[in-house]
């Protein structure tokens, strides 16, 4: 044990909105029970990188005893902990999927898509959707309908709050995810992968008003970085009540 600086989270002021999370490249912060814990001092370097992304005040730098700073045990508790997220969430889709009915209305109608790598091209006209999968996770960065796209990249819980999602979705092509639950590391680089490799014209980024949502901005100016490609980005915020307040000051409309 020595006495070394090290994160102290005041669990009074956390709003269990994660963005010290995003922000720990160390892995030391965790969500438990909706708040922000450090889940060992040895994960913590005491730089305080986390503290500037709490909207809060929740986070400060303190001094106490603590055991040293292990990065290279950070290094294994962080794949560790990526590796666990997937597996919960491979899990819960296995959950979803095993509660849907047993039987769907069947279309008469032959279907011409089936086959290796339907998933890389366009849906038809009868959907409002131009692409598919839309969760990021699953977006495949080499899909042809990403190429000189508009993107619009949206809280999965948007699409159930925000009546004019239609209006949104037109012309775009469409990503999902959930900058809270969602393992946001994951989200970035896969968006970085999909504006590296693809000339994406402008993005819209649609969010929703709680706090913790908001991330998603972050989320993707931070993938937006890292492709290291200039493409013009409008930001919108849902309401709970539904209606759509713009946040940049990019010409009017979705």
């Amino acid at each position: 044990m020595v006495r070394r600086k090290i994160i102290r989270i005041d669990e009074s002021l956390c709003n269990g909105c994660g963005s010290c999370v995003m922000a720990c490249s160390e892995g030391a912060i965790e969500m438990v029970d909706g708040k922000a814990r450090v889940v060992s001092d040895k994960f913590c370097d005491g730089l305080g990188a986390c503290i500037g992304e709490c909207p809060v005040g929740a986070l400060t730098i303190g001094e106490r005893e603590a055991v040293d700073f292990d990065e290279e045990a950070a290094k294994v508790h962080l794949d560790q902990s990526k590796a666990s997220n997937i597996q919960l969430r491979a899990e819960k889709m296995g959950e979803e999927m095993q509660e849907l009915p047993l039987k769907a209305p069947i279309s008469s109608k032959k279907s011409t898509g089936a086959g290796h790598g339907r998933h890389l091209r366009k849906l038809g006209p009868s959907s409002q959707l131009s692409s598919w999968p839309i969760q990021i996770p699953l977006a495949h960065a080499d899909a042809p309908y990403f190429r000189d796209a508009s993107l619009l990249i949206a809280a999965d819980c948007s699409a159930f709050a925000c009546p004019s999602i239609r209006e949104f979705i037109k012309g775009r092509v469409v990503l999902i995810g959930c900058p809270k639950l969602d393992d946001a590391g994951r989200l970035a680089e896969k968006l970085a992968e999909i504006m590296r490799y693809n000339d994406i014209k402008d993005m819209a980024v649609l969010h929703m008003e709680v706090p913790c949502c908001s991330n998603l901005v972050r989320l993707v100016l931070e993938a937006k970085k890292r492709s290291g490609n200039v493409i013009p980005l409008n930001q919108f915020v849902c309401m709970i009540e539904g209606s759509v307040e713009r946040e940049d000051e990019a010409p009017s409309g979705p």
